[in-house]
């Protein structure tokens, strides 16, 4: 069990999966992190506050699991997800893109550059991480535990 965290405007006690109208790294889901700081920046993209739910996750080997790193299996499905196609998993996990890596997906996708030459350029921002729900089953996998609201100095 660990515990991982969702920022965002409101506190969310019982998690569920929104269909929104643009797809995120890993598509449509539940996004949380093992990284508070991150979550925390993630309450400020809206605002200068937020609420930080927290959750105990509790692995499931039963769940149809995967986990990236930063290689081209991750590129392959961040741009397949950036496409708006699907996949079957119920939880993935892996390093997150910012801004300018999803600027750089973007050259990828419309063949500006080369997946060779998008590795040249990509630098993520360590330390970075995500870890995001797909299903209902994998939900099932955390447990609201706390939350804390989060105010943006000045």
């Amino acid at each position: 069990m660990r515990l991982i965290h969702h920022g965002g405007a409101q506190v969310v006690l019982h998690p569920e999966i929104r269909r929104t109208r643009y797809t995120k790294d890993f598509g449509y889901g539940f996004y949380c992190t093992d990284l508070k700081e991150q979550a925390i920046k993630w309450c400020y993209r809206k605002g200068n506050k937020g609420v930080v739910s927290c959750y105990e996750y509790t692995p499931n080997d039963s769940l149809n699991n995967v986990k990236y790193e930063e290689n081209d299996e991750w590129l392959d499905f961040v741009a397949a997800c950036r496409k708006g196609i699907g996949h079957d998993f119920d939880v993935v996990e892996g390093p997150m893109a910012d801004d300018q890596i999803w600027d750089f997906v973007d050259d990828y996708l419309d063949g500006n550059i080369t997946r060779e030459e998008f590795w040249g350029i990509a630098k993520f921002r360590h330390p970075t991480h995500q870890i995001s729900f797909h299903t209902e089953r994998g939900l099932q996998a955390i447990k609201f535990v706390s939350h804390e609201e989060v105010r943006r100095n000045g």
